[in-house]
């Protein structure tokens, strides 16, 4: 790992320059909400988010794409994987990334999956906790690798720690713009980093997880909240570490079809229907009951698949927290 400091005054220069390394996608404010979007200008990009309503993720597995076109008597793969920055990623959906790639990148790699990743240049961020921010229990509020550049803040600009080779690649191609890393913003990175971790309103207790889960699997508090929730498939959807997704043909006219890709949620009642009309999962007990045990059990050996983002419950409308839910069915709810 190299380090390195980016002066306040270099930082537009530093951020026109990315745009040779392919389209620049940040955060942007809409309303009440943060979106990453295409960017042109420093002025557009908002960095003082907490979280964007979809991750990062929407770029490698994108909630809708055409996989194949049917023309005549042939397949056509539609694989677009055009370079591109995500610039200002935090940490926990770096590891949100890091999880999918476990997924997708495993033999048999996904091909559009695989070419994107490939395509992608990531630009970390550091950012300031609020209320829904659990990253800290699960390991995930400090990224170590999944990323090419890691910028974190100071009073007159940003300590960058370089990850990847084409992380260096960046900073040589404008080497004029960085200094060397002085004691004092090694003085100032550590405070901002002890700020940031009292900073944090809330917590889970990961400790025996897996095992309180497989003890409680009958417990009365999964149907107070199957009463609660809607069943919509919002925090699913909005999840970065989700990977459920649907596939269909769609019929264009005689000799054409297109394969198309799409976000599934497990909290339809869609995704557990198989051929002959059986539903491994009909009532909403059993779909909800089902996401915790996603997240926080099925493979203990690589680690919980929740980064503690907070998107769940931000965006729940039944207002059902994540955290809440495992505190009760442990027995140490208020």
């Amino acid at each position: 790992m190299r380090y390195v400091k980016l002066p306040l005054e270099s930082f537009e220069s530093f951020f026109e320059s990315l745009k040779q390394w392919g389209e620049v996608h940040a955060p942007v404010k809409r309303g009440n909400i943060y979106s990453f979007e295409r960017v042109e200008s420093l002025g557009e990009v908002s960095l003082d988010y907490t979280r964007t309503v979809l991750p990062p993720k929407k770029y490698f597995v994108r909630p809708r794409e055409e996989l194949l076109k049917l023309k005549n008597d042939g397949w056509i793969e539609c694989i677009e994987a055009k370079p591109i920055v995500l610039f200002g990623v935090h940490s926990c959906d770096i590891h949100g990334i890091r999880i999918l790639d476990e997924a997708y990148l495993a033999e048999p790699a996904d091909p559009y999956y695989k070419r994107r990743r490939e395509s992608a240049v990531i630009i970390g961020i550091s950012c300031m906790p609020d209320e829904y921010c659990f990253c800290k229990s699960l390991g995930t509020d400090f990224a170590t690798d999944g990323f090419d550049l890691f910028l974190h803040q100071l009073p007159d600009g940003y300590l960058v720690r370089v990850r990847s080779f084409k992380g260096h690649e960046i900073v040589w191609a404008r080497k004029e713009l960085f200094e060397s890393v002085s004691k004092e913003d090694l003085e100032q990175f550590k405070e901002f980093e002890r700020k940031r971790s009292r900073s944090f309103r809330r917590s889970l207790s990961t400790g025996a997880l897996a095992d309180v889960l497989d003890l409680v699997f009958d417990s009365p508090v999964w149907k107070k909240y199957e009463e609660i929730c809607l069943g919509c498939g919002n925090c699913s959807i909005v999840c970065p570490t989700c990977r459920c997704y649907d596939v269909c043909d769609l019929w264009i006219s005689t000799y054409e079809a297109v394969r198309v890709r799409r976000y599934d949620s497990c909290f339809l009642e869609s995704h557990g229907l198989v051929a002959g009309g059986y539903n491994f999962r009909p009532t909403r007990l059993e779909r909800f009951r089902h996401r915790y045990y996603c997240k926080n059990y099925f493979d203990p050996a690589a680690g919980i698949n929740c980064v503690g983002c907070g998107r769940c419950d931000e965006f729940c409308p039944a207002k059902i927290e994540h955290v809440k839910v495992l505190d009760e069915i442990r027995g140490v709810s208020e």
